[in-house]
């Protein structure tokens, strides 16, 4: 979920090998891979190819990510945090589905020039078989931000039902509008995510007051 649940890079290296530009930087790797990824596919494409094509030693390109599976994710570690920081900075007396849909929206804004290369950074997330059970791992650690700050503002563990009810309707809100938006190349991402999270704001809203069977309060 780049700007998003990932990270913006930049390309820009110096000697060459091959007709290719040397990696010297994560996202120089990074780029290298996703070029290999749209020309052999993600299943066909090693490590070994990775690092042959970055002119790089295969042993040096787990310098920069533990796995093929990781490239995509951009600097996840670090993403998070940006998240964590802004709903911890989330202004005080706002509802708290308000706030997690601010942060959400923004955090998931990107530049128009990044637009194309976030559209297949997620493709390769949300369509690659191979990266779901990796990517499970990825959404479990994203969910956990989320709840932590709903137990921070409700006064409840972060692993209490509420937090992580929230939390999970939050990451299935966000996959749905990033679904939608790369099915449809004119939609604009903010806006999906927007007009979902209020969907599912007034969903919680409703369960406050509805004493219903299947509700969650």
């Amino acid at each position: 979920m780049e700007q998003e649940i990932l990270g913006r890079n930049t390309v820009g290296a110096t000697a060459r090998t091959g007709g290719r530009q040397r990696a010297t930087s994560a996202a120089e790797l990074e780029q290298v891979a996703f070029d290999l990824f749209d020309e052999q596919g993600f299943e066909n494409t090693t490590v070994t190819d990775i690092a042959r094509a970055a002119g790089i030693a295969r042993r040096t390109f787990f310098h920069y990510f533990p796995s093929k599976n990781d490239v995509p994710w951009g600097d996840f570690d670090a993403e998070l945090a940006r998240l964590r920081a802004d709903l911890r900075a989330s202004p005080a007396g706002t509802p708290l589905m308000d706030n997690i849909r601010h942060c959400l929206v923004e955090f998931n804004r990107v530049p128009p020039e990044q637009v194309p290369a976030h559209r297949r950074r997620m493709r390769l997330i949300l369509g690659i078989p191979a990266l779901q059970a990796h990517s499970t791992l990825r959404f479990q650690a994203w969910r956990q931000v989320i709840a932590e700050f709903v137990g921070a503002q409700t006064g409840k563990p972060a692993d209490a039902l509420a937090p992580q009810t929230i939390a999970h309707a939050t990451l299935g809100v966000a996959l749905a509008a990033y679904e939608r938006w790369l099915d449809e190349p004119d939609a604009e991402l903010t806006d999906l995510l927007d007009a979902a999270m209020r969907e599912l704001a007034a969903g919680f809203a409703g369960s406050e007051t509805t004493d219903q069977p299947g509700r969650v309060p």
